[in-house]
């Protein structure tokens, strides 16, 4: 559910991923481009968290902003 939610939206939502994440790089959100599972795992690369952790981090990010 969370990857459709990101992948629909993401044109409105990588402002704000950067915002959030912002060692994320022009070149990391473009890489990810509304896929929930590219952004869980440049989470991971960048801040040295567990998958289960990313996983956690962007689904609650979401649950935030689309409530």
């Amino acid at each position: 559910m969370s990857n459709i939610k990101l992948e629909g939206k993401w044109d409105q939502l990588k402002g704000e991923a950067k915002t959030k994440w912002a060692d994320l790089t022009d070149d990391d959100v473009k890489y990810v481009d509304g896929s929930f599972d590219k952004l869980v795992g440049k989470i991971k690369e960048k801040y040295g968290k567990t998958k289960d952790e990313a996983e956690k981090e962007v689904s609650e990010w979401l649950d935030k902003i689309q409530s």
